[in-house]
């Protein structure tokens, strides 16, 4: 096991003895096209430290990266900085081999360890600036609640200026690079982006105010260590992602409209693809996303910077396709900001799914355009004119409100 599996060294006498999970296709509702990383980190000084643990079956592998740089039993302490399964799954197996004479989480932590595994008095609560002394170094410990769980925080690792962020600053993305410096920006920024609307959206004001916190405090971070994908290693790299999120977490609408759509015998996705053309002639970028290819996970990620949600369905037994419903129910829950949206759709005898579009997105809080579009069965070279001017009409509206937003320092 331990030839198998090795450390790989992120600073000095810091280790990432994490796994790679390269078949892991969905994550709760997420799909994850690239597979994930569950991280865990190996601090050496006079009282060594294991930072975080990984999903249970990876067991095995955490355990053979440790044992390639130090006797697992000589581990003196335990960080468990987030409670959910990918991360503290084989906890309790591992305090049992450990045995370390203390294992740390944050208050709210420690209770949900307790409703997982029921360790008891196992686990030391800590809380907002408490200290671990390792001796030779120490590690201060920073809460970060509903980022993205009540119980989740960072640990501080002073002298190396590193921040163990547990889920902060995160990707869904297996790869052998270790650090995001090895990794194509563009990948990099897009996994990010995706694992930032998917998980941490919801918490946008939560991410402003704790990043304020961070910039506040004057803390150095030159590395920042991640629960899941690459490690930023350069303070050039700290501050690339610091910014990505202060802006994903403003939500400030841009000139992009993603069309959102399914269709039965075509006839709405012609409705969709002239809707495209008309808001691109109207000076707005339009991203075509049809159901029937796209995961509702991905229609999250490209909404994410978007300033129009525009959503399409056929009318199937007197309301919206399922996939619709799906996609739908799913954003809402994301709790997206600074939209606004408009429905169309092709139907045949009854017509009620654009009607029920309107409701879900105005369920949303999503701003409706002041008009919608619904043709009867195919759509003929006229109900393709108009489709087109309704994309155009609803550019030019995005337009407007994206100057809104602009005169009003970035929320409308």
């Amino acid at each position: 096991m331990g030839k198998t599996f090795k450390a790989v060294p992120i600073a000095r006498d810091v280790f990432w003895v994490g796994a790679i999970d390269r078949h892991i296709r969905n994550f709760h509702g997420y799909a994850t096209h690239r597979g994930t990383t569950y991280n865990a980190y190996l601090v050496l000084a006079d009282k060594p430290v294991l930072i975080g643990t990984v999903k249970e079956p990876f067991q095995d592998e955490l355990l053979g990266r440790i044992s390639s740089v130090i006797d697992p039993g000589d581990i003196t302490y335990v960080i468990s900085n987030h409670s959910e399964m990918d991360h503290s799954g084989c906890l309790p197996k591992i305090m049992d081999i450990i045995r370390p004479e203390k294992t740390f989480a944050s208050i709210m932590g420690r209770k949900a360890l307790e409703a997982h595994f029921r360790l008891g008095a196992r686990v030391t609560p800590v809380k907002e600036g408490d200290r671990v002394d390792l001796g030779n170094r120490e590690i201060q410990f920073i809460e970060a609640r509903m980022l993205h769980w009540p119980d989740s925080m960072h640990s501080y690792l002073a002298g190396e200026r590193i921040l163990f962020s547990n889920d902060g600053f995160g990707m869904h993305l297996a790869t052998d690079e270790r650090f995001a410096d090895e990794l194509p920006f563009e990948t990099l920024e897009y996994e990010a982006k995706k694992y930032f609307a998917n998980i941490l959206l919801p918490y946008s004001g939560i991410v402003l105010k704790h990043l304020e916190k961070v910039k506040q405090s004057g803390m150095k971070i030159s590395m920042i260590a991640p629960d899941h994908g690459p490690v930023w290693r350069s303070e050039k790299d700290v501050l690339k992602i610091f910014d990505l999120w202060e802006n994903w977490a403003r939500q400030k609408p841009a000139r992009k409209a993603v069309v959102v759509y399914d269709s039965m015998w075509r006839s709405t996705e012609l409705m969709a693809h002239a809707i495209g053309e008309g808001l691109r002639e109207g000076g707005v970028e339009a991203i075509l996303m049809s159901l029937s290819s796209c995961h509702r996970s991905d229609v999250a990620t490209e909404a994410l910077d978007a300033g129009a949600l525009i959503v399409g369905s056929p009318t199937l037994n007197n309301s919206i396709f399922p996939a619709l419903s799906d996609a739908l129910t799913y954003l809402k829950g994301l709790r997206p900001k600074n939209m606004i949206g408009a429905a169309f759709g092709s139907y045949g005898w009854s017509g009620e799914a654009v009607s029920r579009l309107e409701e879900m997105l105005t369920e949303m809080k999503i701003e409706l355009f002041g008009e919608n579009m619904r043709i009867l069965y195919v759509p003929d070279g006229d109900g393709l004119k108009r489709s087109r001017e309704f994309g155009k009409n609803i550019a030019k509206r995005l337009i407007e409100f994206c100057e809104t937003s602009d005169a009003h320092g970035g929320s409308v």
